[in-house]
């Protein structure tokens, strides 16, 4: 039977875990909503993505303070220090892809009035589409520490990392007079933007095989892009 400071400490640990999934449900719904501004062109949605960012910042700022309460005055070890430096990681992780939102939404308000182009844009829908299945894949596998799920987000990553690549010339070819190529680049941006939260899914799936595991392993390495991950089973 635990101790009461522990049974308290542990208390704490399950209240900022469900703080980091509320923040995970309020980055996810920013990032929509700066795809639902991309796709209808809408400026008056692109200004509550840029205000929605300051209660992605608040749960941030919060989370952040909880847990360097609980390094400061709790001497966590073993498991309970692995989850809360993997929360730190995974908190700022939500608050980059709420950033990406906001990135996209000002993109957009930018090139208000600039002429479109529909090919482009089914790209980045498809884009942005994944990369909000990456991240929501990534905050189940938390909650539900699910290994497996968490090797499986490269391999949704790679879609967008294939419509990335392609975007340039997909830009390129559909701009045949300078206001749709100055808008283009602009989605050129946005496209790489949206890659950045599909990372940022795969990042945060990389710490939860951290919790589960004790391990910390890259699940995908520029630098040896031939290398496999290979994660251990629960050393817990």
């Amino acid at each position: 039977m635990l101790r009461e400071p522990r049974r308290h400490f542990h208390e704490q640990l399950q209240d900022l875990e469900r703080a980091v999934q509320d923040m995970g449900v309020a980055a996810q719904d920013l990032f929509d909503l700066s795809m639902q501004a991309l796709l209808g062109h809408d400026r008056s949605v692109c200004q509550q993505v840029v205000a929605g960012d300051d209660v992605v910042d608040a749960y941030y700022l919060e989370i952040e303070r909880r847990i360097m309460d609980l390094f400061a005055l709790q001497a966590p070890v073993a498991s309970d220090l692995r989850l809360l430096t993997a929360l730190l990681h995974i908190n700022l992780h939500l608050e980059r892809v709420a950033d990406m939102s906001v990135n996209i939404a000002k993109i957009v308000n930018a090139s208000w009035g600039l002429p479109t182009n529909a090919c482009v844009l089914e790209r980045l829908e498809e884009m942005g589409g994944v990369a909000l299945q990456i991240v929501a894949a990534a905050m189940d596998a938390f909650e539900r520490r699910d290994l497996e799920l968490c090797c499986r987000l490269t391999s949704m990553d790679d879609t967008i990392d294939r419509l990335n690549r392609g975007m340039l010339p997909t830009v390129l070819d559909a701009s045949p007079d300078q206001a749709l190529l100055e808008w283009g680049i602009g989605m050129h941006v946005v496209s790489r933007e949206i890659e950045r939260v599909g990372d940022h899914g795969v990042d945060i799936g990389e710490q939860v095989a951290f919790i589960i595991t004790g391990e910390f392993v890259e699940f995908t390495d520029a630098s040896h892009p031939e290398r496999e991950p290979r994660i251990a089973g629960n050393t817990a």
